[in-house]
């Protein structure tokens, strides 16, 4: 029997999603839908849930739990990663609570900054027991990565992990439509082309029958930011730098060292900046769930609309060789051709049963590779401290980071790190 494995099962509206969305798949009829969490009433509750959508879709896929991770992934043809290291509370907390003292203000801080750089350090040992028990147990498995940091972590598991990865985002799917519903646009028979890193990867065309759609974007774009509204940070970035971005304002306001000012606090009103968003959203989410759990959990007549999730399209390609294209999140083997060779980049693929094949994009304009590239150095140094367990290379990493660099001296900036790796604990390794 084929297998897909699920590890950060307990996240079950995810593991709706994706997993119920294989149930409504007719190539993956018969399969194992192997479930793991590191907690068991989590696990429970998705397993509960699985079954009772298996019972109502009518599937043939098997749902089963495991405790045992390594049994999880024994014979697994792919696996789902879904996993968040530290959770809320405490490490989420830490993260934005530590660098507060120190005057610095985060967003969301799950993907770049001091946040970003600390959420993968307590994150790649983890993962890099996940490449070993799957070297040993399911060594041929694709391994879909859908946790932030995804640059870093995706870049973690084929270089170091020696497991085929491809990392994949929401935020190309959502892009476009995000744009035109924004500026009042029709979105039909839209061509576009998105290419860069990820979180911070650019609407490099955008067509209609031809005709470039830039012109008409950015002229209702300047009227839009005339007003407030929610992604006042991406409009200005496009109006200044030429290209949209794919992430959302609330994340690119942190991912560059132009918003969040303590020098200039008026900045965050004029872009209506929410800071301190990730905690309010962890903290209505664990209240949300309390009232969803029942409707989930206990319902025997539990439905399922397939999602846009790319998972279940990339494992009925590879099942049925028939392609499918996805923005994925690979390394760079002379992809962006003005990007270091050892990032991870974010890039259209072609999938069916060779693979995840990628496409080739070549330069991108100069200034977004330079953009790039400030997040790029940051990513590059916080692998380089993971792997090598020197604490400098965390003071490096956080040296290069945009916003962290833009607001505190370097002593500073050392202080910072100190008192984080101190806080976090027994969450990290030990840094020489």
């Amino acid at each position: 029997m084929s297998k897909i494995t699920f590890l950060g099962a307990g996240s079950t509206v995810f593991a709706k999603n994706v997993l119920g969305d294989c149930m409504f798949v007719p190539s993956l009829q018969g399969f194992e839908l192997a479930l793991f969490d590191i907690d068991r009433e989590r696990l429970k509750d998705s397993e509960m849930m699985l079954n009772n959508l298996k019972r109502t879709t009518g599937s043939s896929c098997r749902v089963v739990a495991y405790t045992d991770r390594k049994e999880a992934l024994r014979g697994a043809k792919y696996v789902v990663n879904a996993i968040q290291v530290g959770g809320y509370d405490p490490c989420t907390i830490i993260d934005f609570e530590v660098p507060k003292k120190y005057g610095l203000r985060q967003t969301i801080a799950d993907t770049l900054g001091i946040g970003g750089i600390f959420r993968n350090l307590r994150t790649i040992p983890v993962m890099l027991d996940f490449a070993r028990d799957m070297q040993e147990v399911c060594p041929d498995a694709w391994f879909l990565n859908y946790t932030n940091p995804m640059a870093v972590l995706t870049n973690v598991m084929n270089t170091y992990g020696g497991i085929k990865t491809v990392g994949l985002c929401h935020s190309v799917q959502v892009c476009v439509p995000h744009l035109f519903k924004n500026l009042g646009m029709d979105i039909t028979g839209i061509q576009s082309k998105i290419a860069g890193i990820n979180h911070m990867a650019w609407l490099l065309e955008v067509k209609k029958d031809g005709v470039d759609l830039y012109p008409e974007i950015k002229k209702r774009a300047a009227e839009k930011q005339k007003e407030k509204h929610g992604d006042m940070v991406r409009l200005d970035l496009m109006l200044k730098f030429g290209y949209y971005v794919t992430e959302s304002s609330e994340h690119n306001a942190e991912y560059h060292p132009y918003y969040i000012k303590s020098k200039y606090p008026e900045l965050i009103e004029k872009f209506n900046i929410p800071l301190d968003e990730y905690p309010r959203r962890c903290i209505n989410q664990i209240e949300g769930w309390k009232s969803m759990r029942d409707k989930l959990v206990n319902d025997d007549n539990l439905t399922h609309k397939r999602s846009h999730e790319y998972a279940s399209y990339i494992f009925d390609a590879m099942e049925t060789n028939t392609p499918f294209k996805i923005g994925g999140n690979v390394m760079n083997t002379g992809l962006i051709t003005n990007l270091p060779k050892e990032a991870c980049v974010e890039v259209p693929c072609l999938v069916d049963a060779s693979g995840v094949t990628p496409t080739y994009v070549g330069d991108l304009p100069p200034q977004l590779a330079a953009l790039n590239r400030t997040n790029i150095n940051t990513q590059l140094l916080t692998i380089e401290a993971a792997i090598t367990g020197k604490r400098e290379h965390i003071y490096h990493a956080a040296f290069l980071d945009p916003h962290t660099a833009a607001e505190l001296p370097l002593d500073e900036i050392v202080s910072l790190c100190d008192d984080l790796i101190e806080a976090h604990g027994s969450w990290l390794p030990e840094f020489k």
